[in-house]
């Protein structure tokens, strides 16, 4: 069974563009992004496992633990449904990870990656954080966990849209599925260490937001050791950047999968 995917074709010459959410969201969370996209490329739009529209897929997965690789896989198995020889990528927060994962596994599928929100790699703050919410997470309902980590990534008033909307679209998880994704922070420190030091090779353009606190810094360490990655930072802008500042998100992001195509 497939992942629920919708797709806005433009013309069969056209480029793809993936958008991949991070977890708790769904496809829905890219809403400020498709006008923009769909009248240059052809867009395509998905929900993880356990996600959105692809929760009537949970009696697929019911193994414990989910892996990065099997979530890559779920999109790739996507892709060679549609026939997508290769595309550029879009994710938001934890999907930088997943997109990672999937150029690992299949480079020839990735022409170019936008990762906004990125998480390369944990401070103290997210350790501790990661740490506490492992204690605490079978013990307490999800949404009290990730209303709490909405509020500490996303503190200011001026995040209050993105830190609602990921809120509300965490509310459609089952608890059992939250902790199948929490479970993969297990894998998050040696899969990101292995990121920070190997470079790729594969045109990557990080949109962070400059009170990203937790992560920007991370970011900025990269760029610098990778030769085709780039950085770009908005003003007045939290994690979520697609949501915070969707325009300026679009524009930058347009024109470097234009350069790249």
């Amino acid at each position: 069974m497939l992942l629920y995917f919708k797709k806005y074709e433009l013309n069969p010459q056209a480029e793809w563009v993936v958008f991949v959410h991070g977890a708790g969201g769904s496809s829905s969370i890219w809403y400020k992004q498709i006008r923009d996209f769909k009248e240059k490329f052809n867009v395509l739009l998905l929900d993880l496992r356990g996600h959105g529209k692809s929760k009537s897929f949970l009696q697929e997965y019911m193994q414990n633990n989910y892996t990065f690789k099997e979530i890559a896989r779920d999109i790739i198995d996507v892709l060679d449904h549609n026939q997508i020889q290769s595309a550029h990528f879009v994710g938001i927060s934890l999907a930088s990870i997943i997109i990672r994962t999937l150029a690992e596994e299949e480079p020839q599928k990735v022409k170019s990656m936008t990762l906004g929100g990125a998480i390369i790699r944990l401070n103290i703050r997210s350790k501790i954080l990661m740490t506490v919410g492992n204690w605490i997470k079978r013990f307490v309902p999800y949404m009290w966990l990730y209303t709490l980590f909405a509020w500490i990534i996303m503190p200011r008033n001026r995040h209050k849209q993105s830190r609602i909307l990921f809120i509300n679209e965490a509310k459609r998880l089952y608890q059992k599925e939250f902790l199948r994704w929490y479970q993969l922070t297990s894998e998050v420190n040696p899969l990101l260490r292995y990121f920070t030091e190997k470079d790729i090779k594969i045109p990557t353009l990080y949109i962070m937001g400059d009170e990203d606190y937790m992560f920007l810094p991370q970011v900025k360490n990269v760029v610098k050791k990778h030769t085709t990655s780039w950085l770009e930072i908005l003003n007045d802008c939290g994690h979520v950047v697609n949501i915070d500042q969707s325009e300026e998100f679009n524009r930058i992001s347009v024109n470097f999968i234009q350069k790249h195509s």
